[in-house]
């Protein structure tokens, strides 16, 4: 999973999340929450916070399980923390390789027939990083 502050940089450069169950993710609402809730990490789980969609947006729905007021939040109000694997699935083929370096992890992609490498110590932030570059050039 990665952290709060590259997932935003994904969220504004255009990374749309589809929430299933399983997908983590954090409160966005700076004015109407604590910023300890916005710290909170969530997961989506039918039986406890459930997307619900209409036509005019997803909601996700937490089904009375919280230990504070929440009935609902709209998909626009959270961040999404994609985990490693959904990262390197967002890659698709773009994704060259993974080498583990002596203090980090190093993730290789192409882009425009040239290798790009984005190192990080943690596997998921230079996966996301990667992506990060991917978005950045598609636009």
């Amino acid at each position: 999973m990665i952290g709060r502050e590259l997932a935003l940089a994904l969220r504004d450069a255009g990374l749309v999340w589809h929430p299933e169950s399983g997908d983590r993710f954090q409160l966005d609402l700076p004015d109407a929450v604590e910023s300890e809730v916005e710290a909170d990490v969530f997961t989506v789980s039918e039986m406890t916070i459930e997307p619900q969609a209409f036509s005019s947006d997803t909601v996700l729905g937490f089904n009375g399980t919280t230990e504070w007021a929440l009935d609902s939040v709209s998909i626009g109000d959270v961040v999404w923390l994609p985990r490693e694997d959904q990262l390197r699935e967002l890659l698709r083929g773009a994704f060259r390789a993974l080498r583990r370096l002596d203090d980090a992890f190093e993730v290789e992609i192409e882009l425009g027939g040239e290798p790009r490498r984005f190192e990080h110590p943690e596997v998921a932030e230079a996966y996301g990083l990667a992506l990060l570059e991917l978005i950045g050039r598609s636009r």
